[in-house]
């Protein structure tokens, strides 16, 4: 499930972001997305019922999508554009069984318990804070360190 949010007032922070190279404000805005999903990852792994065959370490935070996931990850989106996912590790399930371990423990488990999407619910403000909150605190040290490098540089040529 897709959730879209609108948010206004970041026109700056799109400008900025275009003045850094592509690979660096691609790294700023996953290390800030990144930072925006721990929260939400350690919310699910304390959610984790053990009867679902999941256990807590299979939940984790990944930019990386099996390759279906991936092409409709890829039509939808620039090269420019970042994305962080938390579920499970595919395939992996109670005992190293694979799905079908997965499904057999949610047929016997007869009270359903989400573990997911409660955990989003609760940390998805706390996400969208911690974007605006650290976005040009990265940007910032991004183009420090961008700085300092081209110094560096200048001082090696110049001597």
């Amino acid at each position: 499930m897709r959730t879209k949010v609108k948010v206004e007032g970041l026109r700056e922070t799109e400008r900025a972001l275009a003045a850094l190279p592509r690979a660096t404000a691609k790294n700023v805005l996953n290390r800030v997305l990144d930072g925006a999903a721990k929260p939400i990852e350690a919310d699910a792994q304390s959610n984790i019922s053990v009867r679902t065959g999941v256990t807590r370490e299979h939940v984790v935070r990944s930019r990386r999508l099996n390759k279906t996931s991936a092409r409709s990850v890829r039509k939808a989106n620039s090269k420019s554009s970042a994305e962080i996912h938390v579920g499970v590790v595919a395939g992996k399930a109670a005992s190293g069984a694979g799905k079908y371990a997965l499904v057999a423990a949610m047929l016997l488990e007869f009270k359903h318990k989400p573990w997911l999407r409660p955990a989003w619910d609760s940390n998805k403000r706390g996400a969208l804070d911690h974007i605006s909150d650290n976005l040009w605190t990265e940007i910032r040290k991004a183009a420090n360190r961008l700085a300092k490098k081209a110094a560096r540089l200048a001082k090696r040529g110049g001597a």
